[in-house]
């Protein structure tokens, strides 16, 4: 899986990346159209990224990979079984709803005040050259996904800011289709806001 399968702006871009690529896109467009089976290939996708970014010494990504991993087995579980209080006071299968102010300004908080925690840890424990970098879109991506499990509109803004991060961060280690597919999810994440705002009350 770590032989070279071709070469992109003069960089080697392994079979794992490739293969990971596919998973994750596919993953992401199933997200968009509020499809579960985005879950399970979130799971493999995941697995084979926390492998690619450990190789590049991405270890904050290998933090969220895992991460992905076990909370999309709840994100999955989320989509076809979880449960919401619904306007009458009922409970009502899970639907795209929004945070409300208070709690995004409350999520903005908990992402700035992870950001240099993060980064201090990844400074201190490990032989990352960008532990800051590396920290802004991690924080940002556990985040992104306990929202995108619980069907709120907000994750979409979150993806977007992570994504467009990451595009610098990938590059900045010659993960070139990476990178590339960061920016895809930045268009898709534009199509996701779009669209589950339109379907949210």
């Amino acid at each position: 899986m770590l032989e070279i399968a071709f070469t992109l702006f003069g960089a080697g871009v392994t079979w794992l990346e490739v293969v990971a690529f596919a998973l994750a896109l596919g993953c992401v467009i199933c997200n968009v159209l509020e499809i579960h089976w985005a879950w399970p290939l979130a799971i493999a996708a995941s697995l084979l990224y926390a492998w690619l970014f450990f190789a590049s010494r991405l270890y904050g990504d290998v933090a969220v990979q895992s991460f992905f991993v076990v909370s999309s087995i709840w994100g999955w579980y989320q989509w076809l079984f979880g449960r919401r209080a619904d306007a009458r006071g009922g409970v009502a299968p899970l639907q795209i709803t929004r945070l409300g102010r208070r709690r995004v300004f409350a999520v903005a908080l908990l992402w700035l005040a992870a950001w240099p925690l993060l980064g201090a840890l990844l400074a201190h424990f490990t032989d990352t050259d960008v532990p800051y970098f590396n920290a802004f879109p991690t924080a940002g991506s556990f985040i992104g996904q306990v929202l995108l499990a619980l069907k709120f509109v907000e994750n979409w803004p979150v993806w977007l800011i992570v994504n467009a991060v990451s595009v610098v961060l990938y590059g900045t280690k010659s993960l070139w289709l990476t990178a590339l597919l960061y920016v895809i999810f930045g268009a898709l994440a534009v199509s996701g806001w779009r669209r589950w705002g339109r379907i949210a009350p």
